[in-house]
């Protein structure tokens, strides 16, 4: 089982995770020197990591599974920041953040993550500069997708919103399959909804719609995407 060989291995799933792909030799050995069993966890499905009130310190990076950063309103309606899949990671140190403060992060299914404390990175960050770079690019590349994400979910009515975060989340993680997108992730109607702000009946009538102008194909805890269809009506 992959999640057991991660558990016992992690040092090794270094190289995989996207921002320390391809660092030189030293820098690699210096971060596993940090990488212990002690810091990796195995989580389950809906298992909430970390709530506004509970911050976690350090940096958190993801070896198998998938994560989702929200907020929530003062009615109780969350908004999805991110989500963070294999080989990504999120947290934040004195030096830099990733957009987790004042964040729920839960687990979308089961999960492997291990953390580095800030007070063990921040002298890598100070000693390698490439590695400090790395970590601006990725903080400008968050921005730029939160941005895009508010923006384009508080400008589009329901319809809209559905049809644009599943558009997303196809090209971030589906498989192209005869003209669709089949979006890797197992999501329920009520999963769904929590992503956008919106009620479970309300996004199960708006997919119901979609489904019958061809333009989503839906089964148990899947949806694929037609990609030219949702391209045309997002245009």
């Amino acid at each position: 089982m992959l999640h057991d060989e991660a558990m016992e291995n992690t040092p090794s799933f270094l190289p995989q995770i996207k921002i320390f792909e391809s660092l030189p030799a030293e820098i690699i050995r210096e971060i596993e020197q940090l990488v212990t069993i002690s810091n990796t966890y195995r989580l389950p499905k809906n298992c909430i990591l970390q709530t506004p009130d509970d911050e976690r310190n350090g940096l958190f990076f993801v070896i198998a599974g998938k994560l989702r950063l929200y907020k929530t309103n003062s009615a109780g309606k969350q908004h999805t920041v991110c989500i963070v899949s294999e080989g990504g990671m999120f947290g934040e140190v004195d030096t830099f953040s990733l957009g987790n403060r004042g964040t729920y992060v839960e687990t979308m299914e089961d999960s492997i993550v291990f953390s580095i404390p800030t007070e063990q990175f921040e002298p890598l960050l100070r000693k390698y500069s490439e590695l400090s770079l790395r970590f601006l690019s990725e903080i400008s590349k968050r921005l730029r997708e939160q941005d895009e994400l508010v923006e384009k979910l508080v400008f589009r009515d329901l319809r809209g919103k559905v049809l644009y975060f599943l558009n997303r989340l196809s090209k971030k993680f589906g498989i192209e399959e005869n003209g669709y997108r089949k979006i890797d992730i197992p999501l329920t109607h009520q999963e769904l909804a929590n992503m956008i702000g919106a009620t479970r009946e309300a996004v199960s009538l708006t997919l119901q719609e979609l489904s019958n102008e061809g333009i989503i194909v839906t089964s148990r805890r899947m949806v694929m995407i037609h990609i030219e269809k949702a391209m045309k009506e997002l245009a």
